[in-house]
């Protein structure tokens, strides 16, 4: 069968090859550039706990060494701390890394994969499509045509794919801007993010506004500074004069040593396309949706669209056509992300705004600080990552259901397990191979070698079970879950997203829930081989 063309080479369509390839589905990836990325400190990326557990599994590299997770976060007012927040196991840290560093990642593991080509000076100008596949033609310095069964279009806001399939891309154009410096130096605190909002170094006038800063490793900084509307030229005489009046602020009013690295303006855009996908061609990442307004992190949703998208084209890819499945790409992300760029826009006027009833408000401010700090941790209607529980791939109401602390399509957490072979592994290490997973809690098996637990009580009738599913499975033991009682039988998506959880070895009711996550609902017929299946084990 044909590899899936990928076109574009920034985050999200390297992390779609190697997760393709991880499930060894072949890859093709159309780099209009020269297959290598300019360093450039002052642009960066926050990726939440999960999502940065996701590309060191797909990378092999331990990234908290090359960004930093922060130790804290706090928000001031003026002269005064509003609200603080100390990252440990309660609110894991968000990674802040420079996106070249992360790029660079992801280039590195794909020298090492057989499955992933990666065509340099390739830049898409048609494409045609087929009901056995897609044709793509590129122009550099040879001209080109390539094969593929599937197309996915990582290729950023201007995207050509979005453009030549003629998907509109209504949205909203400069909501925010900012101007971004990345420079070295030390600050009054350590490894800590900062919001600081009407700054008492400027008192008035429109350009009062905010400035953030976040630490990257060997003491940079990236700061932020909220540029008032309109069009106006960011000279580097103002910029420098923003960084020099901002340390010496910071500082106690003497401007510290500082060496200035990189600098930049960031434009935020909200747009979101009306499709993802047309037939065999899909959209990924800023080709679908451009988001980033109050500090959320829009590269952070363009990784998980190629991790929901990885595992699905993975197994139309070995088993044909799924055709739901493929539907529920768009349905679930698409969903997310407007229900983000809904609150984003419903806040902007609030924490914006100024002046009127809301300025004489009690609590307002502190209020608006609250929104904008969770677009920037990644928490509540701004910045959470949303879940897939009104999904097409989620099951109706079973019979066996249990509550656990992970709601259904919610991204479950990361417990120790122990594997088929034996060994202990972290749950997140298991995801991403193209199998579902469903997981035992079976409190004090790890104090027992598996010889002794793999052939007692309801093991042997799970296994029967999980050998029955309609899709490969692993089956896997905890010994404990967030809000999980014993024997409790968890069941993953291949991109760790909680089916469901059901009381005990429930067959029919697993094997429904099996069924309808990989795309086709469960028929009376199939459940009753489930239970037929699990019974021949007792």
């Amino acid at each position: 069968m044909d590899p899936v063309i990928i076109v574009g080479a920034g985050p999200v369509g390297l992390t779609l090859a190697l997760a393709l390839a991880r499930q060894e589905v072949p890859c093709v990836v159309l780099d209009e550039g020269p297959g290598k990325d300019e360093p450039r400190p002052a642009r960066t990326v926050v990726l939440r706990e999960d999502t940065a557990a996701l590309m060191e599994r797909l990378t092999g590299t331990p990234l908290a060494y090359a960004g930093v997770h922060w130790a804290g976060w706090r928000s001031m007012r003026r002269k005064q701390v509003t609200s603080e927040v100390a990252f440990g196991d309660a609110e894991p840290a968000p990674l802040h890394i420079a996106q070249h560093v992360l790029t660079g990642a992801l280039r590195t593991a794909l020298a090492g994969e057989r499955l992933v080509r990666i065509a340099v000076d390739s830049r898409l100008d048609t494409m045609e499509q087929e009901t056995s596949g897609v044709t793509a033609h590129t122009r550099g310095s040879t001209g080109t045509w390539w094969r593929g069964s599937y197309l996915v279009g990582c290729d950023g806001p201007r995207s050509t794919v979005r453009k030549l399939q003629d998907i509109r891309f209504p949205g909203r154009t400069a909501v925010e801007r900012h101007a971004v410096a990345a420079l070295r130096t030390e600050l009054p605190w350590q490894d800590e993010a900062l919001l600081h909002r009407l700054p008492p170094w400027r008192t008035s006038g429109p350009s009062a506004g905010e400035v953030t800063a976040r630490p990257l490793p060997d003491g940079v900084w990236r700061l932020d500074w909220l540029l008032p509307p309109g069009k106006d030229l960011v000279t580097p005489e103002l910029l420098l004069g923003r960084v020099r009046e901002t340390l010496a602020g910071w500082t106690g009013g003497r401007t510290p040593p500082y060496e200035l690295l990189d600098t930049g303006v960031h434009t935020v855009h909200h747009r979101l396309a009306r499709r993802w996908r047309s037939d065999r061609v899909f959209l990924a990442g800023d080709a679908a949706h451009l988001l980033g307004a109050l500090g959320t992190h829009g590269l952070d949703e363009g990784l998980r669209d190629a991790d929901n998208l990885a595992w699905k084209l993975a197994l139309a890819w070995h088993h044909g056509p799924h055709e739901a499945l493929l539907d529920s790409y768009q349905t679930e992300r698409r969903a997310i992300v407007a229900a983000r760029l809904r609150a984003a826009d419903q806040a902007l006027p609030l924490v914006r705004g100024g002046g009127g009833l809301r300025a004489v408000v009690p609590g307002s401010a502190r209020g608006h600080d609250a929104l904008l700090m969770d677009g920037h941790l990644g928490r509540g209607a701004l910045g959470s990552p949303g879940t897939y529980a009104g999904s097409p791939l989620a099951p109706g109401r079973l019979e066996g259901e249990a509550p656990v602390g992970t709601a259904p399509g919610s991204a479950v957490t990361d417990v120790r397990v122990t594997a088929e072979d034996g060994t202990f592994v972290r749950l997140r290490d298991r995801l991403g191979r193209g199998a579902l997973l469903v997981v035992l809690i079976a409190p004090g098996t790890g104090v027992w070698e598996r010889r002794h637990w793999v052939s007692a009580g309801i093991m042997p009738r799970l296994a029967a079970a999980v050998a029955a599913l309609p899709h490969r499975a692993e089956l896997l033991v905890a010994e404990s879950y967030p809000g999980a009682a014993a024997h409790t039988v968890l069941l993953l998506r291949p991109d760790g997203h909680l089916v469901t959880a059901l009381s005990g070895v429930r067959p029919a009711d697993l094997y429904a829930a099996a069924e309808t996550a990989t795309g086709g609902p469960a028929t009376a017929e199939t459940s009753a081989r489930a239970d037929a299946g699990a019974a021949g084990s007792r």
